[in-house]
């Protein structure tokens, strides 16, 4: 099977799961593989379709049964100026609130530019008020079926138009071959790949978690606090380990080394049969393993825009508001005991390691913080050294710019976030506050938090040590193009900004200088970043051991 094929078969059959029974297509060249699929599942009988030769008047036909009906409609369409034409009708149903949706084929992305017959730039052709979805060009390889469907599904979490843009490569009809790599099937049951459920349908008690079983297991990412209080109490009623990211912190009582855990790989007995996600985590790769391979994923959200890179998500719900299932405490006892003996690995391989490095910086630091503290946490290592190596504190008032998990801003969001409140504190590595360092630059006249910088300099970018480009065989282009040293004297540029700064050299030294001070300081730590990789292997293997021998 050719991939236009694979991908337009999959992308009727999920509108047809998504609720979309009646199609308006438009004939063209682009578009023939979705027009082959839809007449294919019009003869099925799964779909009506309707065929017009005026764009024009399909986007209206679309409309006005998208309005009769009340149900999302299709209309399909061929790339270039029959895209536009369906403007008028987007416009009226984006200020209608119909659902219509424009699925329009596209060339490929080395046409656009290159003068190629009816070939434009269509994101965003319809302007503000459309959002657009471009899919990804289809592949002969797996797994592509989830990202297909998955995105059909929160496309159309919509209460107006959507614009789904697809590029379609030659050949655009079925060569006769059926064979692909990988599955191209959707659930069990004719269900959406993603089953959605308001937030205002959740808070009513529609929310159904019946495919929640005892061997539950709930990761929380940023999310607000009062639903991570929420889910942790829901959770420990059920009889679900909890695992949080640090902004998720107020969760109270979790599995404390559960990212530690999840990196590693789990052991049989810990497996989860479905998984809770709530929030948005993003810092580790073992949380999307697990995703990837637990048959059941039920995500939590408070905004529409849910997180599910994978596209993995079986269902998508605001907040729980239902009575949480009663499984006793066995489940969750396995988890704990598991933790138990991770943490002590945890513990004794600290202790062995020679101070400084990130983790000890990152366990100490929110160790010290006074109650009730202020912590804003830069991206890379720092946040992941708290979620490795510091102890869960629900007083803590934790931050981070996860959104986008960049670096740049970072001291001027941890002065804001610290201003009006008695202790505020920050952890960053040194490329982090060297990228915004005028974010100390504030007038003698404007209003400075109590905000202690702690500052992990180890020269560089040690978080690419971490990544694929620190492997060994990268060796000869590492320092330069991802290691980036800059040699740069943190205390002399904390001088030009008026800002006090300490370098410490013992973890007592680095405990004094956590004591809350009046106005803004910076205090430095520095590290060697030669063997970050190497610990970071000693310390899953640790834990794994730890695991797989409790």
């Amino acid at each position: 099977m050719n991939p236009s094929t694979a991908q337009a078969r999959v992308l009727v059959d999920e509108l047809v799961r998504n609720d979309v029974r009646q199609v308006v297509l438009c004939p063209g060249s682009r578009n023939a593989a979705l027009a082959i699929a839809l007449h294919h599942a019009a003869v099925a009988g799964r779909l009506t379709l309707h065929v017009r030769i005026d764009e024009r008047s399909a986007g209206f036909l679309a409309l006005g049964i998208a309005r009769g009906t009340g149900r999302p409609v299709a209309v399909v369409c061929t790339s270039g100026t029959a895209v536009a034409n369906l403007h008028p009708a987007m416009l009226e149903a984006a200020h209608s609130h119909v659902p219509l949706i424009a699925l329009t084929a596209d060339r490929p992305v080395e046409l656009v530019g290159s003068g190629a017959s009816q070939t434009t730039v269509q994101h965003g052709v319809f302007g503000a008020l459309v959002s657009t979805a471009d899919f990804p060009m289809a592949e002969r390889r797996a797994g592509q079926n989830a990202v297909w469907r998955g995105m059909v599904c929160r496309s159309l979490r919509s209460d107006g138009p959507v614009h789904l843009n697809v590029p379609f490569r030659e050949p655009l009809v079925p060569d006769g071959d059926d064979d692909w790599p990988g599955s191209l099937e959707g659930r069990p049951d004719d269900r959406p790949w993603t089953s959605v459920s308001s937030v205002a349908e959740s808070r009513s008690g529609a929310t159904e978690i019946g495919h929640l079983g005892e061997r539950t297991l709930v990761v929380v990412g940023d999310i607000s606090p009062e639903i991570a209080r929420a889910t942790s109490s829901f959770a420990a009623a059920a009889g679900w380990p909890v695992i949080v990211e640090p902004l998720a912190a107020a969760a109270g009582d979790t599995i404390a080394t559960g990212s530690l855990m999840l990196a590693v790989g789990l052991p049989a007995e810990l497996r989860p049969d479905s998984l809770l996600v709530v929030g948005h985590p993003s810092l580790s790769r073992g949380v999307q393993r697990v995703i990837r391979e637990t048959p059941v994923v039920h995500v939590i959200s408070d905004h529409p825009q849910w997180t599910d890179p994978q596209h993995e998500a079986d269902y998508v719900t605001g907040p729980l508001a239902v009575e949480p299932p009663r499984f006793g405490d066995a489940w969750l006892s396995r988890w704990q005991d598991a933790d138990v003996s991770a943490k002590s690995a945890v513990d004794k391989f600290l202790a062995d390691e020679p101070w400084p490095t990130g983790l000890h910086v990152a366990r100490e630091l929110v160790d010290a913080l006074p109650y009730g503290a202020t912590l804003f946490l830069g991206s890379s290592n720092p946040v992941r050294d708290v979620d490795l190596a510091a102890a869960h504190r629900a007083d803590l008032h934790l931050f981070a710019n996860r959104g986008l998990a960049g670096i740049d801003g970072t001291l001027s969001c941890a002065v804001g976030v610290s201003l009006g409140v008695e202790h505020g504190y920050a952890l960053v590595g040194d490329l982090t506050f060297l990228h915004d360092i005028n974010g100390l630059l504030i007038g003698p006249g404007e209003v400075r938090p109590n905000l202690t910088v702690v500052v992990l300099n180890d020269d560089g970018g040690g978080i690419f040590s971490l990544l694929e480009q620190g492997s060994p065989e990268h060796a000869d282009s590492f320092e330069r193009v991802f290691g980036t040293p800059h040699g740069a004297d943190l205390a002399a540029l904390c001088a030009g900004y008026g800002v006090p700064h300490t370098l410490v050299r013992t973890a007592g030294e680095f405990r004094d200088a956590l004591a809350p001070a009046t106005g803004i300081q910076v205090v430095e730590v520095r590290a060697d970043r030669t063997r970050l990789r190497d610990r970071h292997f000693r310390l899953r293997s640790v834990v794994e051991e730890a695991v797989l021998t409790d």
